[in-house]
């Protein structure tokens, strides 16, 4: 076993990728941006080395520091975690003829994986059943039109060096195909720096089931099989172990096909096949086909985790060590059911917009497994992904799994930003999911019902109004010489409170009167317990309640609508500007597309909110700008 390994990562995977390596005595090095500096992952490292500014290309992507800090720190070995480098051949090789062990799979492996064209062709030529589609090298735009004819619409545009759902456009008709093409491919060439792509028929009901193999350069063992199923924009947002509805002769079926895939490139390592599966007629062994193979660990790894009793990282080390597979496949045994739910600081009602903020509160339920890179007080950075967590739950069936999952999400609290949680503990109750019954249009398919704020309780407005006056903590006792004091509080909504004895508060607001009693479990409204958690931050101020609601401190602002009303196109979050398609002078209609904002690795199109004629444009093509930063301004509309 290894001595000390670095870490070639940041967050929540180079967390977990210190806490086995802590627990099997291996030192570790975590390297940094200038971003990072007083991250989570830095704070739990042995040693950490910074190397560069905060963009990826400038730190996590410079393969030759990275390198460099390993052999400076005496690191015997690379874990590359998922992202940044884990999937790139030459730094693979690099670390090698550095005489340092990359904790993966060979260059040559992940060379014959990397494009999704290449990758399906070998595995055709293996016996692993592909999709039917175009994966040829001709580029041209009239050709691959041609290809999707071919097909029929619905189609599907994918990089060829995808991943993420990033260069990935659905097409239904013919007349749309140009301007998605178009898309995917500036997508692909900003994310991938590969701008190729190719076309695939769509399934009409697809799940997206992946297998989790290991090899050790010689032979390969699958750990059974994981439904992604549950996506938005192609990104996975629940995923769970095993599929729903799986049978013993599919699951023997995909998972021969994942070994022989995994065994045909001689792969050493974690890695994953990925299928797609038309469950019209529910899962049959004749309709699963190849997607593409994972080379590195998994996002969702700890589902298997769970299912198998079996540490993956571990498995890793051992076997980059030099050791054989860790066990045969007779060995490998299903445990129950497990879920994981992807916890991310993004604007759900505004379109999943990725958010930034600092989390001046952060709570997790006792008894759930969660993975995290950061901690109260941290930053969410414009310049990575905005995950927070990740939340895992295991249970003897599916039933138990998702309820314990469903209870967890309800229990996390965040404060300090925007986040998905409330989209997703909609989505671990909805019925069709807990059916079963999934695939990956069930989010789009109920998305408003999914993504529509709930309804503020009444007990979570009053408990705010005494959280507004900093009642919250103790309330004490009002003193008047004839009645308890009444007062007006600051509030979204006139309000008012008198304290009516020790640890007792009227509070008043929408035309009610609410009796809140402050008990040694926590506040009581109107005589029934809450169970609600109050945090005040020095701008809003946050009730768990059944959902986290949030009331600012003093009143909010309407910077939006008045933006809006004066004609001011915002930047929705910090970006980088890609292209501007207006000019001064212009005459644009509502819905025209003005500009695109390149943010989190996923390009957004704004859009005007209004006609107008354009008076300034204040942002080109390559400005770095901030949330809110004004980037068209339409002229203002003449008054009849």
């Amino acid at each position: 076993m290894f001595a000390k390994i670095l870490i070639a990562n940041r967050a929540e995977i180079a967390c977990r990728v210190i806490d086995t390596a802590r627990r099997l005595g291996v030192a570790t090095v975590a390297v940094y941006s200038d971003a990072d500096a007083g991250a989570r992952h830095v704070a739990m490292a042995d040693e950490a080395v910074p190397i560069g500014g905060p963009r990826p290309a400038d730190s996590y992507l410079r393969g030759d520091a990275i390198i460099e800090a390993a052999l400076q720190t005496g690191a015997e070995a690379i874990h590359p975690g998922y992202g940044f480098l884990s999937e790139n051949p030459d730094f693979v090789d690099a670390v090698a003829a550095a005489g340092l062990t990359f904790i993966g799979p060979s260059g040559a492996a992940i060379r014959a994986m990397g494009l999704k064209d290449a990758a399906k062709a070998l595995m055709a030529e293996a016996g692993v059943p592909v999709v039917p589609g175009y994966h040829g090298d001709n580029q041209d735009p009239e050709h691959l039109a041609g290809a999707a004819e071919a097909l029929g619409f619905p189609v599907l545009i994918k990089a060829v060096a995808g991943g993420g759902g990033k260069g990935m456009r659905r097409v239904d008709r013919a007349a749309d195909f140009a301007a998605a093409l178009a898309s995917a491919q500036g997508e692909a060439q900003t994310a991938f720096g590969n701008s190729a792509v190719l076309i695939e028929k769509y399934v009409e009901k697809p799940r997206h089931i992946e297998v989790q193999v290991f090899g050790d350069g010689r032979r390969a063992v699958h750990l059974y099989e994981r439904d992604c199923s549950l996506q938005r924009r192609h990104q996975k947002v629940i995923e769970e172990a095993p599929a729903p509805g799986m049978t013993a002769e599919m699951r023997a079926a995909m998972g021969q096909a994942a070994v022989r895939a995994a065994e045909a490139i001689g792969y050493a390592g974690a890695g994953t096949v990925e299928f797609i599966t038309d469950a019209s007629d529910g899962l049959r062994p004749d309709r699963f086909w190849f997607m593409e193979m994972n080379t590195r660990l998994q996002v969702e790894h700890p589902v298997t985790e769970a299912i198998t009793g079996v540490d993956l990282v571990e498995w890793q080390l051992r076997v980059a060590a030099g050791e054989a597979l860790p066990a045969r496949q007779e060995d490998l045994i299903l445990r129950g059911h497990a879920f994981e739910a992807r916890l991310y600081a993004e604007d759900v009602p505004a379109g999943f917009l990725p958010a930034t903020g600092t989390l001046k509160h952060l709570h997790f339920p006792p008894g759930v497994r969660v993975e995290t890179g950061v901690r109260p007080g941290d930053t969410i950075s414009p310049w990575y992904d905005p995950m927070i967590a990740k939340v895992i739950t295991h249970g003897p069936t599916r039933a138990a799994a998702l309820n314990a999952l469903a209870r967890a999400l309800e229990a996390t609290q965040v404060a300090g930003t925007v986040t998905n949680l409330g989209f997703l503990a909609r989505l671990a109750r909805h019925p069709g999911f807990g059916a079963g019954d999934v695939d990956t249009g069930l989010i789009a398919r109920d998305l408003q019902a999914l993504t529509t704020p709930p309804t503020t309780p009444p007990a979570a407005r009053a408990l705010a109004v005494i959280a507004a006056a900093g009642l919250h903590q103790a309330p004490g006792t009002g003193f008047a010489l004839w009645a308890p004091l009444r007062r007006p509080v600051p509030f979204e909504e006139p309000a008012h409170l008198q304290v009516t004895g020790p640890n007792r508060i009227r509070v008043e607001i929408g035309g009610q009167g609410h009796d809140c009693t402050l008990h040694p479990d926590g506040w009581w409204v109107d005589g029934a317990k809450t169970g609600a958690q109050i945090h005040v931050a020095e701008d809003e101020i946050t009730v768990f309640l059944q959902g986290a609601h949030r009331f600012a401190r003093p009143d909010p602002l309407a910077r939006e609508s008045g933006a809006v009303a004066s004609g001011l196109t915002l930047a929705p979050m910090p970006g980088l500007v890609k292209a501007v398609f207006v000019a001064p002078g212009a005459q644009v209609a509502a819905g025209d597309r003005l500009a695109v904002l390149e943010a989190m690795k996923m390009e957004h199109t704004l859009c005007a909110a209004r006609a107008g004629l354009v008076a300034e444009v204040l942002a080109g093509a390559g400005d770095q700008v901030e949330a809110g930063a004004a980037l068209i301004r339409l002229a203002e509309e003449e008054v009849a």
